[in-house]
């Protein structure tokens, strides 16, 4: 049983797995099992170029983050398991929290992150009522979005990034990300506001 599981790996599963890692050192944290399954095809960051996004340098290529994150993710924080090569079909209410099933296995988890993309070729089973056209998109793309009030969709079902309403730039989403695990570490700890910071 994991406590949280992030569906896709791009800017805004990446940024909430990181997040959640960070904590590592908190007692809140210790005993908490967290997953992110790595699902990267279909990322916009695919084929992005970067010349706008504070912090990075410019002409930095999407691709590139997608690889380096999961590089940062797994030397920073080795504990967040990333599970490759599997794509999620289902997400089903369990009486324990959620069973998700991928195209190879099956995981038990008390919290889900969606983070995959806004298409309409979506298609997790058990999102189905939630799926809504994109408020911040124009209507002819057919973009989707579970609908949410700040970033909580149901009872410990949570979504990031463009899926969660907001608007496809890369710090955007990766913010969403960021807020959602924000979100999470306050939970784990017992409701107290929690943020992580590192510092010099």
């Amino acid at each position: 049983m994991y406590d949280t599981v992030i569906i896709g790996g791009g800017a805004a599963g990446m940024s909430c797995a990181l997040i959640l890692g960070s904590a590592k050192s908190k007692p809140f944290a210790l005993d908490m099992k967290v997953a992110i399954v790595m699902h990267q095809k279909t990322s916009h960051l695919q084929n992005a170029l970067f010349n706008n996004v504070l912090g990075l340098a410019p002409g930095t290529l999407g691709a590139d983050i997608l690889t380096n994150g999961k590089s940062q993710l797994q030397e920073l924080y080795p504990q967040i398991e990333q599970i490759e090569n599997e794509k999620v079909s289902s997400i089903l209410n369990t009486i324990n929290g959620f069973t998700i099933t991928t195209n190879k296995n099956t995981y038990q988890s008390k919290r889900v992150v969606i983070a995959v993309g806004y298409t309409n070729l979506m298609t997790i089973k058990g999102l189905e009522n939630y799926v809504e056209p994109h408020p911040r998109a124009a209507i002819e793309k057919e973009r989707i979005w579970l609908k949410n009030e700040n970033h909580l969709v149901d009872n410990n079902l949570y979504v990031a990034g463009t899926l969660a309403g907001w608007r496809s730039q890369f710090a955007i989403a990766s913010g969403s990300g960021a807020q959602v695990a924000t979100d999470i570490l306050t939970l784990w700890n017992d409701g107290k506001q929690t943020k992580i910071h590192d510092k010099v």
